[in-house]
């Protein structure tokens, strides 16, 4: 289970770009989706004219049933520069995943609780640390791509672009490299160093 909490108005704000296309996944809203914050701040990016479409379902995790539901919005999401994702971080990834082509970015930070989660098939990982990297690492998350959950680059020991804690997983930052590369966004990587919030952190704070 978990807990999803929307990020600053300001910060969400900063996020977009020309023309955006929105998702809402309400799969675990039952827990706790901000449904009613995100509908009003939706219905304010609309207003500006920007928006191709707002597109809601259930269970984005399972990125089968996501290429086919978003096939129905194809236009619209052709016509967007960018997409902006109301959900937790797999829903995040799984979308980043399948349009590697587009900036993809998170309006929502994810907490965890013990419990069930979504019906994802666990090709993407979110840490729940309440403190979402995804928007400065092209929807790649680095504390579950890294083994050593950097969020400031690689450490330097991949080889062959692997990782040198576990050989048979690919390096996380490599991949993150290579994804801000293709959607031109290399240049995320310039912002200060990130200071991760460890009193977000669930596992730290369940210890």
């Amino acid at each position: 289970m978990l807990i999803t909490e929307l990020k600053n108005k300001d910060t969400i704000l900063s996020l977009v770009s020309g023309k955006v296309f929105i998702i809402n996944c309400h799969g675990c809203k039952d827990i706790h989706f901000p449904e009613q914050e995100a509908e009003a701040l939706q219905k304010e990016l609309a207003a500006g004219g920007n928006v191709t479409g707002i597109f809601t379902t259930d269970y984005i995790c399972n990125p089968e049933n996501l290429k086919l539901r978003l096939g129905y919005h194809a236009e619209a999401i052709a016509q967007a520069d960018m997409i902006l994702v109301f959900s937790c971080g797999v829903g995040v990834q799984t979308v980043a995943a399948a349009y590697e082509d587009k900036k993809v970015c998170a309006a929502c930070d994810t907490y965890a609780l013990p419990g069930y989660q979504g019906v994802t098939p666990l090709e993407h990982d979110c840490k729940q640390c309440g403190e979402c990297f995804l928007n400065l690492t092209g929807g790649i998350c680095p504390l579950t791509a890294c083994s050593k959950s950097l969020v400031n680059g690689q450490c330097g020991g991949a080889k062959d672009g692997k990782c040198e804690v576990d050989p048979d997983m690919e390096c996380g930052w490599e991949r993150i490299m290579r994804r801000l590369a293709q959607v031109g966004r290399l240049d995320a990587l310039k912002c200060p160093v990130q200071v991760r919030n460890y009193a977000t952190d669930d596992e730290v704070k369940s210890k």
